[in-house]
């Protein structure tokens, strides 16, 4: 390799590291969450829990708002969601999702009733945290632009949402960080190779369809 090519390939390095602090930052909040939650899980009264989940469910949802308003073409939104859930249903993946959870769970209980509670808490928060429209954009966007806005937004609800959920749940929301890492540090990556295909218009209309989705995770989280 050449003296310019050495150079340029340390050039580039700060600016893959820019990408993927996101990710990273978003797996050490999960870590410290969940960590946290299990040394004080005896303390946590569920009113609490219960009212903090109610907060990030709002909180998400004016997050949500804010995207849609990118948006400059309300028909591409429309039929982009329309196809999204007519493929997401033909692949079944929310049945399939539930499944492997169940799975889990099930199997887990045939042997050990602590291991069905470790199964459910890993499943029950590596769906929480990665399979929300705000990991899909916030990672699109740290590939593409480094913008790393929304991952870092999402990395404090997580936080408290791991606390609550490992308060509750268990040692099994620990371990959903590394699914965290390993799924988010993916996503950036097939945002890295497909940033050159996207204009400003598709990557608009990309966040303003998946800020739909946002506000869909938010709406569920205070339950309605």
């Amino acid at each position: 390799m050449s003296i310019h090519g050495a150079c340029s390939e340390v050039n580039k390095m700060p600016d893959i590291l820019i990408k993927f602090s996101g990710a990273l930052v978003n797996t050490l909040t999960v870590l410290v969450g969940s960590s946290v939650g299990l040394l004080l899980k005896k303390q946590i009264p569920e009113k609490f829990t219960n009212a903090i989940m109610t907060t990030i469910g709002l909180c998400t949802i004016a997050i949500g708002i804010g995207g849609i308003i990118k948006g400059e073409n309300q028909l591409v939104m429309v039929l982009s969601l329309v196809l999204g859930v007519i493929v997401g249903t033909l692949l079944n993946i929310d049945g399939k999702l539930t499944s492997l959870g169940d799975r889990l769970q099930k199997n887990a209980k045939k042997s050990d009733s602590e291991k069905a509670k470790f199964s459910q808490g890993f499943v029950t928060a590596s769906l929480l945290f990665c399979m929300g429209a705000m990991t899909i954009v916030g990672s699109m966007n740290a590939g593409i632009s480094g913008d790393n806005q929304m991952i870092y937004i999402k990395s404090v609800l997580d936080m408290i949402s791991s606390a609550m959920l490992a308060a509750s749940l268990g040692v099994g929301v620990v371990f959903s960080s590394v699914f965290v890492l390993v799924f988010q540090g993916g996503l950036v990556a097939l945002a890295m190779v497909l940033g050159s295909f996207l204009n400003d218009f598709m990557i608009a209309e990309l966040i303003c369809a998946g800020s739909v989705m946002i506000v869909a995770l938010g709406l569920n989280l205070i339950g309605v």
